[in-house]
């Protein structure tokens, strides 16, 4: 034993000291040796030489290039790192200045741009395209025009650059008042924009060409960490999750990638992408309409299954203590590639915010295939969407999770069969839903939930459920609805929405309201108890140990002051009172359909022992709720 550690040892060393760093820099060259003296000009150049164990050091500057790294590493010990020099601000763009602009009228302007600029991809030919897109009879280009990092409003037609109308779908309908408008030629592109009170000849002016700043053109590119890097400006194709998902930084059907302490912005499509490749099929069901898209979907995932989708080959990724904004369709997504992944303390926010086109992929965390994922304290608002799983929902906890001000819904959980886990997270968008659930098998434990809940089966589409914590397909079997477990979780009526129970064409029974009455007539039972409903929100049929207070208004507040967020909530004695227990996997139990256990994705026990704040909760009688002391009258947090 003591001549194996020695070798290992030595092993170690060896590798530590064969181990390169390459420097990039402003002031470098590729001719150089990328050394710290003699740095290379382009991270592209060290991406170029980098082998498993080395690191990539870049050093302040602008670097406007798409990386598109070669090699991965081998294992968590012997990665490729790539990082931001320490204390530097080290930017990469998809886009490049553009100056000298011409004056065509008072507010119009016209840059002509020689095609060489673009290479061999020309984002303004190029058309934001994909399954599950509705461009809402606009013709959208992947490429983007920005004047002082805003990005402008595309117009069909000169004319509307010349005369712009607001676009009141928009959540700024103002800001589509700044428009653009492109045409291709042999040789150049001409771009018109309309600035209003901004002469572009002395504001900074830049258009997005490259298709994105950091990914890899092949797939399995293992074990890379990317850290410490502003990355913005990208023309990102739309992910959906029959379509190889590129993104602003994307994974590209690899494993083991750590994505850290990033700030990622401006991307037409996607901030982050954990997607499939485009070999298991790449936007089939626009290709071939004749079939049904959940059909497609389907044999999207035994292609995949048959090419080795498994936990020793595709993700269990990283993503964590980045800054997501401004995309438009989604600030994370992953189709099939982000399993066995964690998502977790990150702040995204202004996602999907033109609404010039529709589709189904919006939303701050789009996940299909969310398979043993950690989605954990992350802050999503205004997102359109906050978390959305859709599709083989297994083995998956969403914990702890602030999300506020998202105009449709916070949460949704989609076509799963479970068992998923909700606990500790604060749903507080009022305007819409905390949840749309179409889903069966979750547990929701310790929950503040401000908005309605939607519930309805889904009989037309049947989705895989798996063997426990892997991705092979047990079977398929559509959506009856209900198999939920509520235990200690906290429901307000907020404003006084519409509350609805009906039947749609499809056959969808579809139940509307504050609380858990909209489980009522789902086919499968589900079990309730220990919950707190305010001013009006309403338990499950068979609830038990809760309490209801009709005529008590909590009256939930959000304050955002510079990094933190102030939470504000008016409580009476009945947090005290209600009878809670600990939740635990043997309370939870099983699934009728997948047929498999509540607990944690390494097969350990659920103890739901910890509050929002990771507080010990007290294990003879929890407080209700996502926080373990909450006491009555008025409570003041700050929840981020």
């Amino acid at each position: 034993m003591r001549k194996l550690l020695l070798i290992l040892t030595l092993g170690f060393i060896c590798f530590s000291l064969g181990a390169s760093e390459y420097h990039v820099s402003k002031r470098g060259d590729d001719r150089d040796p990328g050394s710290v003296e003699l740095p290379f000009l382009t991270i592209q150049a060290a991406a170029r030489l980098a082998r498993a164990g080395d690191v990539i050091t870049v050093h302040e500057g602008v670097y406007r290039e798409r990386v598109d790294p070669l090699n991965g590493g081998l294992n968590d010990l012997k990665r490729i790192v790539y990082r931001a020099a320490e204390g530097e601000k080290v930017i990469i763009k998809g886009s490049e200045l553009i100056e000298d602009w011409e004056q065509v009228s008072e507010s119009v302007w016209k840059a002509v741009v020689p095609n060489s600029l673009f290479g061999d991809y020309n984002p303004y030919k190029d058309m934001v395209e994909g399954d599950w897109f509705n461009p809402e009879g606009i013709r959208h280009h992947t490429g983007e025009v920005f004047i002082n990092g805003r990005s402008l409003f595309e117009q069909n037609s000169l004319e509307g650059v010349r005369h712009p109308k607001a676009h009141e779908k928009a959540v700024d309908p103002s800001a589509s008042l700044y428009t653009w408008y492109s045409e291709v030629g042999e040789e150049n592109t001409t771009i018109w924009a309309n600035f209003r009170e901004l002469d572009p000849n002395s504001e900074e002016v830049e258009i997005n060409v490259r298709e994105a700043c950091f990914y890899p053109s092949q797939t399995g590119v293992n074990y890379l960490t990317v850290r410490g890097f502003e990355m913005s400006q990208a023309a990102t194709q739309w992910a959906a999750p029959t379509a190889e998902q590129p993104g602003l930084i994307g994974t590209h059907w690899s494993l083991g990638w750590i994505i850290e302490n990033n700030v990622i912005r401006n991307s037409k499509s996607v901030g982050i992408a954990l997607g499939k490749d485009r070999a298991t099929g790449h936007n089939v069901w626009m290709h071939n309409p004749s079939k049904d898209g959940a059909t497609h979907y389907n044999e999207v995932i035994f292609k995949a299954l048959d090419a080795g989708w498994s936990k020793e080959k595709i993700g269990s990724h990283i993503v964590r203590y980045n800054v997501i904004s401004d995309c438009g369709q989604a600030g994370i997504v992953g189709s099939l590639g982000a399993v066995f992944s964690t998502i977790h303390d990150n702040h995204i926010y202004d996602i999907y915010t033109k609404r010039t086109y529709s589709g189904a992929e919006m939303a701050g965390i789009k996940i299909h295939a969310s398979i043993d994922m950690l989605i954990e304290h992350n802050r999503i608002h205004n997102a359109f969407i906050g978390i959305w799983l859709d599709w083989m929902a297994q083995g998956t906890r969403v914990s702890r999770n602030l999300l506020y001000d998202n105009s449709h819904h916070d949460f949704f959980s989609e076509v799963n069969h479970g068992p998923y886990l909700v606990d500790n997270n604060l749903f507080l968008t009022q305007s819409g839903l905390s949840i749309q659930d179409a889903s069966e098998g979750g547990a929701f434990v310790h929950n503040l939930f401000a908005g309605r809940t939607k519930s309805f089966n889904v009989p037309m589409r049947v989705t895989p459920y798996h063997h426990a914590h892997s991705t092979k397909v047990v079977c398929l079997r559509n959506i009856r609805g209900g198999d939920n477990r509520f235990f200690n979780n906290i429901y307000i009526r907020t404003a006084e929405l519409e509350e609805e129970s009906f039947t749609d064409r499809g056959g969808q029974h579809i139940s509307i309201g504050y609380g858990l009455n909209a489980y009522d007539n789902a086919e499968y039972e589900s079990v309730a108890a220990g919950n707190l409903f305010y001013n009006g929100a309403k338990p499950y049929k068979d609830e038990v140990n809760s309490i209801q207070k009709p005529d008590f208004k909590p009256g939930i507040e959000i304050e955002e002051k510079e990094d933190d967020v102030l939470l504000k909530l008016h409580l009476d004695k009945s947090v005290r009172d209600v009878h809670t227990q600990l939740v635990s996997t043997q309370v939870l139990g099983y699934t009728v359909v997948s047929e498999a256990v509540f607990e944690s994705r390494d097969g350990t026990p659920y103890v739901i022992n910890t509050d929002f704040f990771g507080s010990k909760r007290n294990e003879d009688k929890p407080g209700v709720g996502p926080f373990e002391s909450m006491e009555e009258d008025l409570l003041e947090l700050i929840i981020w």
